[in-house]
């Protein structure tokens, strides 16, 4: 089967990888040239562990290629996935369908057969709808099918999740949709894993729904978090504890400075927005969003705290380990090491930081951190080392290397990665995440 991907960024460049290493022929489309450019030579946009051997081996095989030009990419394809991005508006906190639309308006436009035109952007509910309308209003007379698909993709485990999936939601309101989509994953079906078909707005709901409860569980422990350093527990106990009940899992119980990153933020917002359109209150999300923002500067007065207080912190200097949102990915997007990052430089304190991925996309959101080509160059001279992001190249740091580069032993652990009595009797003042 032919596959068009329109939008060659994360969801689209990942989806249309594995769709190709299922054995689909697979167009990827992107109005970037550049982007383009870099793909045909092998250079990938985003940073995914095994995307480049992935995309570099179907593109050898045949099965994988890119291109600027829609018309061209959709031609003789069966399905046609949108992949574009859907951020919060900027002003009101709705997603921006603005690319959404666009796609739908031009694949309208340039249809040559009958297609199913499958939107795997996170869009709010109604937005099959609307996509629906713009093909109709083209005038294309072949047979098309609206279907909503949406993605549960995490960054760094992208192709993991892909392959494997928990389950596959597919939205149709019509068998020739559902027959296509069945085409479409019938490699994964083979191997049994579960395909709920549900109405379209059903599964535009379902992946708002998921993410906002993912966001829920972290705020939740963060909150216990908090809560245990209070009353002299630990938060790992504690989430161990409840995450043995298989009612609760134990997945997203780890507590930690926030969370961030392309989904959690902007669909909360959004679905926050939608339940405002429709009347229908989500008063525990909304609590959800505002305590999230809150905590990840409080992330950063935690550090303050470290090294003093606000008066004795003036002058002194940190190192950041770590700014990504998550290990394994270069995005930037809503990490809390920005806020972190913002609240030191705000009490005049001097920052320095090391990521193994995301300091290009930080430079420009950082423009007052220096950063260093390795986390000890970033630890030297520093009254305070505060560890952000957990990645396995900090888990295993030469501590008594750190003591001798550091200016003062001081580790705020925001990731809870090392045990409190083996650093301490390395003469470390430590800090973490609810070890009361």
């Amino acid at each position: 089967m032919k596959i068009a991907m329109v939008g060659s960024g994360y969801v689209g460049l990942v989806s249309g990888a594995c769709f190709a290493d299922f054995g689909h022929d697979v167009v990827c489309i992107d109005k970037d040239q550049s982007k383009i450019d870099r793909l045909h030579e092998g250079v990938m946009p985003i940073y995914e562990p095994g995307l480049a051997e992935l995309v570099g081996a179907n593109v050898k095989a045949g099965r994988l290629s890119f291109t600027t030009d829609l018309a061209e990419g959709i031609r003789g394809a069966s399905a046609i996935f949108i992949a574009v991005g859907t951020p919060s508006r900027r002003g009101d906190g709705h997603a921006d369908l603005s690319f959404v639309y666009a796609v739908a308006k031009e694949v309208g436009e340039a249809l040559e057969n009958d297609a199913v035109v499958v939107t795997k952007s996170t869009v709010p509910v109604g937005t099959g709808d609307e996509v629906e309308r713009i093909l109709a209003a083209s005038g294309t007379s072949h047979r098309v099918s609206v279907v909503s698909n949406p993605e549960f993709l995490r960054e760094g485990a992208a192709i993991g999740d892909f392959k494997r999936p928990d389950r596959i939601v597919i939205g149709a309101e019509d068998d020739f949709g559902r027959e296509i989509m069945r085409e479409v994953y019938r490699p994964l079906f083979l191997n049994e894993s579960p395909i709920l078909f549900t109405s379209r707005r059903s599964s535009e709901l379902i992946k708002y729904a998921a993410n906002a409860f993912l966001a829920t569980k972290i705020t939740f422990i963060n909150e216990m978090a908090d809560l245990c350093e209070k009353v002299g527990a630990n938060v790992q106990d504690v989430s161990r504890g409840i995450g043995m009940d298989n009612r609760i899992g134990s997945k997203f119980l780890h507590a930690g400075p926030g969370y961030g990153g392309s989904c959690f933020p902007k669909d909360t917002l959004a679905l926050l927005k939608t339940a405002e359109d429709y009347e229908s209150p989500v008063r525990i999300v909304e609590a959800v969003v505002k305590t999230n923002d809150s905590r990840k500067r409080a992330m950063g007065r935690k550090v303050i705290d470290a090294l003093g207080g606000m008066d004795a912190a003036r002058g002194k200097k940190v190192a950041l380990l770590g700014l990504t949102f998550k290990p394994n990915t270069d995005d930037m997007r809503d990490s809390p090491a920005i806020a972190i990052a913002q609240t030191l430089v705000d009490a005049g304190v001097k920052v320095a930081a090391y990521d193994p991925e995301g300091m290009e996309q930080a430079r420009p959101l950082m423009p007052e951190v220096a950063m260093t080509e390795s986390p000890y160059e970033a630890i030297e001279g520093a009254d305070a080392i505060a560890i952000v992001t957990e990645w396995d190249a900090f888990r295993a740091l030469d501590l008594a290397r750190v003591k001798e580069l550091a200016k003062a032993p001081v580790l705020v652990d925001l990731r809870n990665i090392y045990q409190p009595d083996d650093v301490r009797a390395l003469g470390f003042t430590y800090a973490s995440i609810g070890r009361g």
